[in-house]
């Protein structure tokens, strides 16, 4: 049996952040395979709103709501949907983040910092914020958050984004430790997947993709449905409820492991 499976998520609610497309979207699909019950939120109001009917059509409970994470309220506004429709949250998957294309560090400004940091690790800590006092309701549950080995090895052109991602690594062990007792898990996975984000990454620096692609022992890079929606699933479930402030790359063997 894969480590993922079908209904290991039977009843359980989960916040997708950034599920309008990309890895999100691929995690949503994985999710709604596994019996979850999905709130999906993005700032494309058209792309996540596709998102929920595709996975409606497939007789997944979801609901919607198109917020924009710059905004201090989103993370309210979108943790109370999520507990106003389904009575409570057992899970939080913090994807979204929005950054500049790449360019050296010389040339990177104050607001390309300002936001990889707003939508990345402010957005991030509001969202478990809003999240916690539910999860302490429901009795526990799973928080997973996003990091990157443009921030754990460094990667040239990334400094702002390296630098929200590295941060949001700080943040989710502290969250870790704290929120134990609470028996609420907190963990980061770092992945290599073929979402459009790559797509973009390849498309202005091929010469940076390239070598990151060479950098990957299995020599192929994630899906975001079959490797990193079934990692996160996994965190999600009762698989895995001794696992906590881990930083977990799915990255088919690159990266840098600490």
């Amino acid at each position: 049996m894969p480590y993922t499976h079908f209904e290991s998520l039977a009843g359980k609610v989960v916040i997708v952040t950034g599920s309008g497309r990309g890895i999100g979207r691929g995690i949503a699909r994985t999710l709604a395979r596994n019996g979850a019950r999905l709130l999906l939120t993005d700032i494309l109001a058209d792309a996540v709103a596709d998102a929920r009917d595709e996975l409606t059509s497939h007789g997944t409970e979801v609901q919607s709501v198109a917020a924009d994470l710059r905004d201090s309220d989103a993370a309210d506004t979108i943790v109370g949907a999520a507990v106003e429709h389904f009575g409570g949250v057992d899970g939080l998957v913090n994807n979204a983040m929005a950054i500049k294309p790449p360019s050296p560090f010389a040339s990177q400004t104050a607001d390309d910092f300002d936001l990889a940091s707003t939508t990345g690790p402010r957005a991030t800590f509001l969202l478990m914020k809003a999240a916690y006092p539910h999860l302490v309701a429901a009795g526990g549950g799973s928080i997973v958050n996003f990091g990157s080995g443009a921030g754990t090895a460094g990667e040239a052109g990334f400094a702002a984004y390296g630098a929200a991602k590295e941060s949001i690594r700080g943040l989710s062990r502290v969250a870790a430790l704290e929120w134990g007792p609470d028996n609420i898990r907190v963990n980061v996975v770092l992945p290599f997947a073929n979402s459009e984000g790559a797509l973009q990454w390849e498309s202005v620096a091929p010469e940076g993709f390239r070598a990151a692609m060479d950098a990957v022992p299995l020599k192929r890079i994630g899906d975001t449905e079959k490797d990193v929606g079934a990692l996160v699933s996994f965190l999600l479930s009762d698989d895995s409820t001794y696992l906590t402030a881990q930083s977990i790359f799915v990255a088919g063997g690159s990266g840098v492991y600490r």
